[in-house]
């Protein structure tokens, strides 16, 4: 039995928890609210993000930093980008130096550009660091629907230790080596998940899911070639597999937003009704900029953050779509087999 430590007690941290306490090991789950915290520990529930969803025992809730990650074998991190970074530090005051982190937050970090990857790396030079991604709804994976996760690493013993604590007989974890590839996937699927919520709001039909979701996946390969990404990464379930199930559902922050946004909301009070963070909002400003100063096109991701920024009409951005010239179906093929031997 191992002590894991799981940082954030939104929705997701609160099935990451409840799974490894499943699977045996002690969990403690800091929180920042001390209601929640009695909640969970009284209760077994988090009732304000997850309602209904029983917490095995061995989830215990704590406010107290100190006592959330000292001695921890492995910590996962599931706060918003917002504020990653000075979790993060306040975090390392008390865990092990050497210690697995492993980032759940699909964000960019404003004003650096970071992901919380490489947030991790910096603040932690002599830790471990792994990120988990993939089409994992919290809702569907707390009622045991079957789900595939994705844990990529540039350790392999950082990615096959989190296969081995979280794999159970409906939440199968694979693995990947380009972490960068994966986390970038996992932030950029939140901006067309907007889109594809406006397009339904809008009455629109399969034909344009369809379109959206191909070209927003060409995006996705496109900008994260020029960051240096294997392209090929996007067409796994951090990729291609989230991307397909954040623009097709509103149990998504993100599709949700662009629902109220079709239906003419402004983005702060599509923001307020959904309630949650939604970091499609943050990520498309600054993947918007990073694009333009990298001359890398765009149009979907453009598209969008006008409608939000710069006020400009739905309309005029579907014309403008539509009408451009880029017409290049397929840019990227396959040159060589990259094989992960899975155990």
């Amino acid at each position: 039995m191992s002590k894991i430590s799981v940082i954030g007690g939104g929705s997701f941290g609160t099935v990451i928890a409840n799974i490894i306490a499943l699977n045996g090991h002690d969990v403690r789950f800091w929180m920042r609210s001390e209601e929640l915290v009695n909640e969970v520990n009284q209760s077994h529930e988090n009732s304000q993000y997850l309602p209904g969803y029983p917490l095995d025992h061995l989830v215990v809730a704590t406010h107290d930093m100190a006592a959330a990650v000292s001695g921890s074998e492995i910590i996962f991190v599931a706060v918003p980008s917002s504020s990653f970074r000075q979790v993060v530090k306040n975090m390392l005051e008390h865990a092990p130096a050497d210690v697995i982190l492993v980032s759940t937050t699909k964000g960019i970090e404003s004003g650096t550009f970071d992901l919380m990857s490489q947030i991790l790396i910096e603040e932690a030079p002599d830790a471990r660091v792994g990120v988990l991604s993939g089409p994992n709804l919290a809702k569907e994976i707390a009622s045991k629907n079957l789900t595939g996760t994705v844990i990529a690493s540039n350790h392999e013993e950082v990615r096959e230790r989190v296969k081995e604590i979280l794999k159970l007989e409906f939440f199968r974890v694979y693995t990947n080596d380009d972490m960068f590839g994966v986390e970038l996937g996992g932030s950029l699927k939140n901006i067309y998940a907007i889109i594809a919520g406006m397009a339904a709001a809008l009455g629109m039909g399969y034909n344009t899911n369809s379109m959206l979701v191909t070209r927003s996946l060409t995006e996705m390969a496109r900008f994260g070639k020029e960051l240096g990404a294997d392209p090929m990464t996007f067409l796994g379930l951090a990729g291609v597999g989230d991307l397909v199930v954040t623009c097709s559902t509103p149990l998504s922050r993100n599709y949700r937003i662009g629902l109220a946004l079709g239906q003419g909301k402004a983005i702060d009070a599509a923001v307020a009704e959904v309630g949650q963070v939604a970091e499609g909002v943050n990520t498309v400003k600054q993947v918007k900029e990073k694009a333009d100063e990298l001359g890398v096109y765009m149009p979907l991701a453009s598209g969008l953050y006008r409608i939000i920024y710069e006020n400009e009409s739905m309309k005029n951005i579907i014309s403008s779509l539509m009408l451009s010239e880029q017409a290049l179906d397929v840019e990227f093929a396959a040159s060589e087999e990259k094989i992960l031997i899975e155990k």
